[in-house]
Formats: C-alpha cells, sequence, structure tokens
C-alpha cells in the first residue's frame, strides 16, 4: 500500500504553480531581447527567418539537457518558442512600418 497522500499531490501542484510563474518571467524576459533583436534586425534590413541562428538555439539547449526531459520534447518545446518570437518580431515589425 502506498504512502502517498492527496497533501503530497497537493505540494507537488504548488511546486509546479510557482515554476509556471518563473518559466513566464523567463519567457517575457526573452521576449523583450526578441524584440530588440527585431528592431536591429529591421535597421540592418535583415530577415526575421535565421535557419543557422535557430539551429545554434537548438544545438546550444540540446548540449545543455542533461534530462528528465527527452531531446525530442526540447525540441518540440523550442520549435515552438522560436515560432512565436519570429511572430513577435514580425508583428513588432509591421506595427513599425505602419507608422511611417
Amino acid at each position: 500500500m502506498s504512502q502517498t497522500t492527496r497533501e503530497d499531490l497537493d505540494r507537488c501542484r504548488v511546486l509546479i504553480d510557482e515554476l509556471d510563474i518563473r518559466l513566464l518571467q523567463l519567457l517575457n524576459e526573452r521576449t523583450a531581447i526578441v524584440e530588440k533583436i527585431g528592431q536591429i534586425k529591421q535597421d540592418l534590413s535583415l530577415n526575421i527567418y535565421e535557419p543557422k541562428r535557430e539551429e545554434q538555439v537548438f544545438q546550444n539547449v540540446l548540449s545543455h539537457n542533461h534530462g528528465p526531459l527527452p531531446k525530442e520534447a526540447v525540441m518540440r518545446i523550442f520549435e515552438r518558442i522560436i515560432d512565436e518570437m519570429r511572430t513577435v518580431q514580425k508583428v513588432r515589425m509591421n506595427a513599425e512600418k505602419e507608422k511611417c
């Protein structure tokens, strides 16, 4: 018979909620930097999409992943993050163009 209680589950969920807030803070911090990068790209007339840079990001996170999250999951998560960051840059660039 298990010694696990409902309180154990509740404690784990509190920890998850706290981690989710930290993840959100980090994602917003990343987004602010991505917005700066988008402005620099716009000033330099560079493309938003940079496959070589994205590959560097994947290699960086995969080389620092020591589990238990599998490699494939890390790739999917960061593909989604990068896709959303590209969208942020596109929206910001379009807003800047409309101001002109």
